[in-house]
């Protein structure tokens, strides 16, 4: 299989084992919502953030959703999008060495994304899957260097999004992101992602055309329809706006006749009752008279009551996309919109944020219940925005893992976005325009120390049950089932695993701290669950059991901190 080198290759392959274990500890103050959430905003380097997670997520995130830097080159960014902030810079001179300052902004890239891809591997379920957004600068080093780390045979697709029209000269005019999809095992995968609203779909569908078989006169086939309709609409989330109908067949109203950001086209659509003009969009409309003129002979308009409000664009059930498709045609905009309309009085908090409709539509078909999902680049907050509307849609309780690492960023931007979503928000600060809040919450987290001091021996800060889960998942590759508060920390296939440690004498083997393991002790072990035939580890400051007398009794011991995976 083909790989790429550049220069620091070398020195970041294996850079990913070497970050350091940090505790990781929540805010209650900036944290919001439900106090008993899942959802967690961490604000750290990413790097040592996913290091600080995995004993915990290893294995238990069903989609990894990335924005990374796209390494344009451009200085104007917040996040330094050709990879020259001071963070990198002085992380790369760190793990890179002398060869970084022979580093391309291309060379710098792949060196900080690198490990983060290996360690984002280790997160996901052997169903999950991973979307990286991206533009042309690295599309193609980012297709070779995941074939690497993921394997090409897992490559699921690359899907294109048209964000944006571009009227600028150009040979070729660039109107479009990837966002490429990678398995962690593709033949994990369903055969077809279908978005969990296809039944729905269908019903609507189903439905129209027997009412309108049913039903000649016009009166009898509405009065039908808004009877089923009251009778099933609490079925037909999250397509319970559908809720008009025409022999056609059932529809909902679409405001995308607006023209976002910039002038539109200008001309009069005449209300079919009282025949003046109708109100036209601020911007504009968002397609030329010809669109317009045929969309009013095919009858695709809805109108209000009278002209003074703006006309909506008929969408019919059966236009609704259920499968996920590999062109996204959907205004980049409307990202900036979404995110000017929360965080009014920020001026511009983030460049080209992605609209949380975006996200929504690639979560819609892959994750569904009480899935995770995991956001390493979280920028403005917009995939866990995502995840909440999800969830409010279907009732689900879908969690979400954040991390961004500036400070200033995560607390006025992503954790204040997130905030208004949940509890609801003035729309451009106008108390007219009131979004309902859609529930949840979610705890700020910060990274704290690392578990291990320069000399290698745990902090003096970690505390049992941060040592057990780190315990745990070095020895079986798992995050610990429950959080521990005695010495047997559970089983996995056929291990089980024991801690014995006390923080007060840390770095202190003694019988009386009850952190060695002693004839008695081992004696006095807590018993593993019924029918277990496998070795017993034992962690522990020292031992003074004779080896022969551990083996009788199928125990291995593993001397702290020695043998704790992280400890140099």
């Amino acid at each position: 299989m083909p790989t790429l080198d550049w220069i620091g290759k070398k020195a970041v392959v294996n850079h990913h084992r070497e970050v350091p274990y940090r505790l990781v500890h929540c805010d209650k103050e900036a944290s919001a919502g439900d106090p008993d959430t899942q959802n967690l905003l961490v604000q750290g380097d990413n790097l040592e953030a996913l290091r600080a997670l995995l004993p915990y997520y290893a294995g238990k995130v069903k989609c990894i959703y990335i924005d990374p830097p796209y390494n344009t080159g451009n200085e104007g960014w917040v996040y330094n999008d050709n990879v020259n902030s001071p963070e990198i810079r002085k992380w790369l001179g760190k793990v890179v060495g002398k060869e970084a300052e022979d580093l391309s902004r291309h060379d710098k890239w792949l060196c900080m994304m690198y490990p983060r891809l290996r360690l984002l591997r280790e997160f996901l379920r052997e169903d999950g899957v991973i979307f990286v957004s991206l533009d042309d600068n690295e599309i193609g080093a980012l297709q070779t260097v995941m074939n690497e780390i993921w394997g090409g045979k897992n490559w699921v697709g690359t899907i294109i999004w048209k964000n944006v029209t571009d009227n600028n000269p150009s040979n070729v005019v660039v109107e479009h992101e990837y966002i490429v999809c990678f398995a962690r095992d593709k033949k994990h995968l369903p055969k077809e992602w279908k978005s969990p609203v296809s039944d729905v779909k269908e019903l609507l569908i189903q439905r129209g055309k027997e009412l309108s078989a049913a039903h000649e006169d016009e009166d009898e086939f509405q009065s039908a329809f808004r009877d089923w309709y009251r009778e099933n609409k609490p079925f037909l989330a999250p397509l319970d706006r559908y809720k008009f109908i025409d022999r056609d067949g059932i529809f909902t109203g679409s405001q995308s006749v607006h023209n976002p950001g910039r002038e539109g086209y200008r001309y009069d659509l005449l209300h079919p009752t009282t025949g003046a003009p109708c109100k036209q969009p601020a911007m504009g409309y968002r397609f030329p008279e010809s669109t317009a003129r045929q969309m009013e002979r095919e009858g695709r308009f809805i109108y209000g009551a009278t002209e003074n409000k703006i006309v909506e664009i008929k969408l019919y059930a059966s236009e609704y996309r259920d499968k996920l498709p590999s062109v996204i045609n959907m205004d980049g905009r409307l990202g900036s919109n979404e995110i000017s309309a929360i965080l009014h009085e920020v001026r511009r908090p983030l460049e080209y944020p992605k609209p949380s409709r975006l996200i929504n539509e690639l979560l819609s078909f892959v994750v569904e219940g009480d899935d995770l999902i995991l956001d390493s680049f979280a920028g403005s907050g917009t995939t866990g925005h995502a995840v909440l509307e999800l969830n409010k849609q279907d009732g689900g309780n879908r969690r979400v893992i954040l991390v961004e690492m500036d400070d200033a960023i995560a607390r006025d931007v992503t954790a204040e976005r997130l905030k208004r979503v949940i509890t609801g928000y003035d729309k451009g600060g106008d108390p007219e325009k009131r979004v309902e809040g859609l529930g949840g919450g979610f705890k700020f987290c910060t990274l704290g120390t690392p578990l291990f001091d320069e000399f290698g021996d745990v902090d003096a800060a970690v505390t049992f049950p941060d040592l057990a889960a780190h315990v745990f998942f070095s020895e079986t590759g798992v995050p610990i089932p429950t959080r521990a508060n005695s010495d047997f920390l559970g089983t996995h296939r056929d291990r089980a695993v024991y801690l014995l440690y006390d923080p007060s004498s840390m770095g202190i083997a003694r019988d009386a701290a009850a952190n060695v393991l002693t004839p008695d002790r081992l004696v006095a072990l807590s018993e593993p669950p019924e029918r277990f035939e496998g070795s017993r580890v034992v962690y522990a400051e020292g031992c003074t059991v004779s080896r022969e007398t551990l083996a009788a009794a199928g125990v291995i011991f593993k001397q702290i901190p020695y043998h704790v995976e992280g400890a140099s």
